[in-house]
């Protein structure tokens, strides 16, 4: 079974930021990385800040054959506060490739998600324990404009849906929205 550290979510991220010399493009990086530790770290209230984000991001996120489109620190506020609600913040990259450019971001990542049985069994999965925690791996693309300030314009996420498998975890293989804040905050802070 191919995991993920949740350390992972900023490896790509950093690896890049060690090369680039270009002041843009790592106040780019240095945004996208600080927000993907905040929101699997479920701090997800410090993304949706003026030094951060523009007033009225947007966000294209297309999954599991369905697409959602976000618009504004409220719409987008409910949809991050929804996830961490549920424990659902537990996701990173298996596999990353990352590249900045004046415009913002573009990578691709073998995506690994933690989920309970009873949400993957919402989404039309055949699951055979909803109390069961679940790891659905897939591949992701996604793009993320930033302004001229390096603040995000938005989150463009697109799923392969034909990549999608899921494996039961034991319970020792687990990693809660808890565990994931323990670990990253110092990262973050």
């Amino acid at each position: 079974m191919r995991t993920f550290d949740v350390r992972d979510v900023v490896k790509a991220p950093d690896e890049l930021l060690a090369r680039t010399d270009n002041p843009r493009h790592r106040a780019i990086l240095t945004n996208f990385r600080r927000h993907a530790l905040l929101e699997v770290a479920g701090r997800w209230r410090e993304i949706l800040t003026p030094s951060m984000v523009v007033a009225r991001p947007f966000y294209r996120i297309n999954e599991n054959g369905k697409s959602t489109h976000l618009t504004g620190l409220d719409e987008i506020g409910a949809f991050y506060g929804e996830i961490a609600e549920q424990g659902l913040n537990v996701f990173g990259p298996i596999e990353d490739r990352i590249a900045v450019a004046d415009w913002g971001l573009a990578i691709e990542s073998l995506f690994g998600n933690y989920l309970p049985g009873h949400v993957l069994a919402a989404q039309g999965e055949d699951i055979d324990d909803p109390d069961a925690w679940y790891l659905l791996t897939h591949y992701v693309a996604s793009f993320w404009p930033y302004d001229d300030r390096c603040l995000l314009l938005g989150e463009h996420i697109y799923e392969d849906s034909a990549s999608r498998t899921i494996e039961k975890l034991r319970p020792d293989q687990v990693v809660t929205a808890a565990m994931a804040a323990e670990i990253l905050n110092p990262l973050i802070d």
